[in-house]
């Protein structure tokens, strides 16, 4: 039998049956009833409730993650029965335009089958080849990359694959999903109907609109699994809204991503050619200026670093108050815009990954 599993299991098993306010006796009950599918199977099937229980908690237990406050408040779509390509199309579609919302976006995971429902060949083991269900495209030109550098490979792949692109800085890139590790990847496309894009512009420099920048509404992270009691779905894709500065100072700005920021201080006539000037200062905080301004106006939910590390520090009152101690990556709580006059910049956390949670995984076309 499989005592880590069952270890895993059990731990879950109590932690879920407490947090529900029910007795020992009735989680006693439903881990004999596991150990039991384990001694029999090899592995054991979540109960719904204990499915959306864990999602919930492997968003609580995010290490990275500043937008924690809300973790109670997602919706989980359970995906288990799921195994042709073209119903998990539709199963992912579903969940772009519920978490988009028309632009009210609701934090949502959709999880599809266990990898452990696979054992032994692997027939069922659902792999999304998407970093994200909307991410634009990079083309490599002879004038540098056109659109989006994290995306060259999966571009090339998704080409290789058969898809084509418009050729511009903002092409969304299809949904490649692959069901068992023999099969070939089959891509879709994703209507446009479906994905909110908001175009960029500022309250106060009528030139940023020339631009012509623009981002998606919603991050739907795919390409992490997730781990609960010991069961790993490692396709579970999950949402929640922008941070600003998650575009503004980093999908636009990064020099290995949109490399905004030589431009944006180049139309504000800031001098480029030496550092005294904080022209990277000053451009990053327009350029985030405009990503929150643009979100607001377009109705489209997004928050600033400042109140998300306000939200961050109330979340962390709550877990305290339940007796559970908050876990955190520093280097990646604070925001990448003026971390040090944010609370967190100032406290120190311990980086221990609990369980459930999130958990980085090998790219399939790599």
């Amino acid at each position: 039998m499989n005592s880590k599993l069952l270890e895993e299991a059990r731990a879950f098993i109590y932690t879920c049956y407490s947090e529900w306010g029910r007795s020992e006796e009735e989680a006693a009950s439903r881990f004999e009833e596991i150990s039991r599918e384990v001694s029999q199977t090899g592995t054991y099937t979540h109960h719904y409730e204990e499915l959306q229980h864990g999602a919930k908690m492997a968003w609580r237990n995010s290490n990275r993650c500043i937008g924690r406050l809300f973790w109670n408040t997602l919706q989980v779509f359970d995906e288990r029965d799921t195994a042709a390509p073209e119903g998990i199309r539709d199963a992912l579609l579903r969940h772009i335009r519920y978490g988009t919302n028309e632009g009210k976006i609701r934090p949502t995971i959709t999880v599809f089958a266990p990898d452990s429902a696979a054992e032994g060949t692997n027939n069922r083991r659902i792999h999304l080849w998407n970093h994200q269900l909307i991410r634009y495209a990079g083309y490599e030109t002879g004038a540098g990359v056109l659109g989006d550098p994290h995306s060259l490979a999966f571009t090339r792949t998704c080409m290789e694959l058969g898809w084509r692109g418009q050729g511009t800085a903002f092409d969304v890139l299809p949904l490649v999903i692959q069901t068992g590790d023999a099969a070939e990847p089959v891509w879709f496309e994703i209507p446009q109907e479906d994905v909110l894009q908001v175009p960029l512009k500022h309250p106060d420099l009528s030139w940023f609109e020339d631009l012509k920048l623009q981002w998606y509404a919603v991050p739907i992270i795919s390409d992490m699994r997730l781990e609960i009691g010991g069961i790993t779905y490692g396709a579970a894709p999950f949402n929640g809204w922008y941070m600003a500065t998650e575009i503004g100072a980093r999908n636009l700005a990064d020099e290995q991503r949109y490399h905004m920021l030589p431009k944006v201080a180049s139309c504000m006539g800031l001098d480029t050619g030496t550092n005294a000037s904080f022209w990277k200062d000053r451009a990053l905080l327009e350029l985030n200026h405009a990503v929150h301004h643009s979100f607001r106006e377009a109705g489209v939910s997004i928050v600033d670093h400042h109140t998300a590390a306000q939200q961050f520090q109330l979340f962390e009152q709550q877990e305290k108050q339940c007796g559970r101690p908050v876990t955190g990556d520093w280097t990646w709580l604070i925001p990448p815009v003026s971390p040090a006059v944010t609370p967190i910049f100032h406290n120190q956390y311990e980086n221990t990954w609990k369980t459930p949670n999130f958990f980085y995984q090998d790219k399939p076309y790599k």
